[in-house]
Formats: C-alpha cells, sequence, structure tokens
C-alpha cells in the first residue's frame, strides 16, 4: 500500500512540475490603480468612531461645498448603517492654502474641539483640500476653527480624531 502510494505521489509530482507553464519575467502593468482612494470622502459620527464615505456623484470646486455637502448629513444607506452628522454651524467662511485650512465662524460653536462633530469638519475638511490640491497630503493638513470671540480651536489633524 505504501508504495503504490509512494507510486501515486511521485506521479502526482512529475505532472505539476512538468504541466507545460514556462516562467516569465516581470510584465510591467501602468500606474498603479487609484480613484476612492484619493477622491473626496465625508466623514460622519459612529458609536465606533468616525467613517469616510466617499463622494462618487458630485464634483467638488472649494471647501465651502464640502462643508455644504457634510452638513447635509450621510445619505440614506449610510444613516441605516448607523451613521449621524454632529456638525453643527451657523454662517461661515473656510479659505485654504497649501496644508492650511482655516474655517472662520460667525457664530458660537458647540463642539469643543475634541468631538466628533469636530473630527468630521477637521477630517472632511483634509481630505478635500488634498484632493483640491494634490501636492498636499491629507495627513499634512492642518484644520483650525475661528469662532466668535474666541478662543480659536486647533490646529488639528485628521488623524487626532481617527481611532487605531
Amino acid at each position: 500500500m505504501r508504495v503504490r502510494a509512494g507510486a501515486l505521489v511521485s506521479v502526482l509530482g512529475i505532472a505539476l512540475v512538468g504541466c507545460g507553464v514556462q516562467p516569465t519575467g516581470v510584465i510591467g502593468a501602468g500606474e498603479p490603480a487609484s480613484g476612492l482612494t484619493r477622491g473626496i470622502r465625508l466623514y460622519y459620527a459612529s458609536d465606533s468612531g468616525l467613517r469616510g464615505v466617499p463622494v462618487l456623484d458630485r464634483e467638488i470646486k472649494n471647501l465651502a461645498s464640502v462643508v455644504k455637502l457634510l452638513a447635509s448629513g450621510p445619505p440614506p444607506a449610510e444613516q441605516r448603517d448607523g451613521l449621524t452628522n454632529l456638525v453643527e454651524l451657523g454662517g461661515y467662511t473656510v479659505t485654504g492654502r497649501g496644508t492650511q485650512v482655516t474655517v472662520h465662524l460667525e457664530s458660537p460653536y458647540v463642539g469643543t474641539g475634541r468631538d466628533q462633530g469636530t473630527g468630521q469638519l477637521v477630517c472632511t475638511l483634509a481630505r478635500a483640500q488634498s484632493v483640491l490640491d494634490p501636492k498636499v497630503g491629507t495627513d499634512d493638513v492642518e484644520v483650525t476653527l475661528l469662532r466668535p470671540g474666541g478662543p480659536d480651536l486647533g490646529p488639528y489633524r485628521c488623524a487626532e480624531f481617527l481611532d487605531g
């Protein structure tokens, strides 16, 4: 029985080694994949922390439009998954230059600076700035909130609000 098993293993081994597939060299495939990893994401709050939701159907031209889109809340499918919007802003202007984003608030801000609502705003604006200015990395963007009557909040980086 052992002889038959050994012979069977030998035959299968020879068949696999000699199956006719020839080795090849490295094949160039062009640029690495891109798309969702570089696009706009809106960050929403959940019980487990912030989660980014890709924006697939809108062209974003400036930071103010991103904040407006964020303030409208998560789409229904994401709401069913437990995502919610905690950003509450009155009037504001938002500017971005290089790695610096500033939100000038016109009314009192309810966030403490270390809450998920502030994290939503910071991470969304950091991601948007890196897409609008491709020379800037999301992790390098600092967001500052200027409150009327002060004190200012920030500067913050998105990583401060993400788990892990």
